[in-house]
């Protein structure tokens, strides 16, 4: 998740945004939640590297537009902030999630996302001086008893503690991330952000997904994943997200991490006939109840 500040967009008659932004944060969460499951399908027959390839390329195709109207705004100094932001908020957690979705149900990464709220108020409070307060730092707590109920659960006999550990060091980047974006990176068009900073990670990446890349033949649903993956996951979610922040703000929009673990589980368990564990259920309970305790008002 990124959470750049956007432009304001015209005002929707209130009618209209009564039910067009639960429409649009439901679509979101589904869109995110399936990312999950993408790169559980495609994963094993990729390779991570080769599959954070691929998604970041199509991804950054898909917001060009946007950058190519700001071009004017991204001058030459700008592009290594840029690929550091972009290794660090894309392509580092890209593979991570990719690494645990060849070893784990691709519900256990979408549950592992949501730490993502509680990390960008973390690394805030140790680095760049903000307030974190004690209701954030007993909701920091619960989230990471949350991450350890769920690295001690089992699939099939074997152990997915790498996997968590994989995706809650994703979220930590993306916690990074966001914090860095918002410092560095404020007052310029969010979509044109997202495009230059998922171009550059995919540049970052091209030589190593090159060294890696499959020699078998890869499956046609393998390769529709991958590109669902980054179209639609990666690409069409940014504009989607943006568009959100635009019209109800930051705090309103990023709701959406309460959906993304049930839409990942529920995608998991329909498609995939991936079950739903108790551990997961109960990690699932913690983590999101640490963040809905960390986004309530003072």
């Amino acid at each position: 998740m990124n959470t750049t500040a956007a432009a304001p967009s015209p005002a929707l008659p209130a009618t209209a945004q009564a039910w067009l932004t639960p429409l649009e944060l439901g679509v979101l969460g589904a869109i995110w939640g399936a990312s999950f499951l993408f790169m559980r399908v495609a994963a094993g027959d990729f390779g991570a590297l080769a599959l954070v390839e691929v998604r970041l390329a199509l991804g950054s195709l898909v917001l060009l537009p946007f950058l190519w109207r700001a071009r004017a705004q991204f001058p030459a100094r700008l592009w290594p902030k840029l690929a550091l932001i972009g290794a660090i908020n894309s392509a580092a957690p890209f593979l991570l999630f990719a690494w645990a979705a060849q070893r784990a149900p691709a519900g256990v990464g979408a549950i592992a996302n949501a730490m993502t709220v509680l990390f960008t108020a973390l690394v805030g409070f140790l680095f760049f001086g903000e307030k974190i307060g004690a209701r954030r730092a007993v909701a920091l707590l619960v989230g990471f008893g949350g991450v350890v109920v769920l690295a001690s659960g089992k699939t099939a006999g074997a152990s997915i503690g790498w996997a968590v550990a994989a995706g809650v060091a994703a979220s930590f980047l993306y916690g990074i991330g966001i914090n860095l974006v918002r410092r560095h990176l404020g007052g310029l068009p969010a979509a044109a952000v997202a495009s230059a900073t998922l171009g550059v990670a995919a540049i970052l990446t091209l030589p190593f997904a090159v060294a890696t890349w499959p020699t078998q033949p890869i499956p046609a649903a393998s390769w529709a994943s991958a590109v669902m993956l980054g179209v639609v996951c990666t690409g069409a979610a940014f504009v989607l997200y943006y568009r959100l922040i635009a019209r109800v703000g930051a705090g309103r929009a990023s709701t959406v991490t309460y959906l993304i673990p049930v839409f990942g589980v529920a995608w998991a368990w329909a498609l995939l006939d991936e079950p739903l564990t108790l551990t997961m259920a109960i990690a699932g309970a913690l983590i999101l109840g640490s963040v809905a305790l960390s986004q309530r008002s003072p």
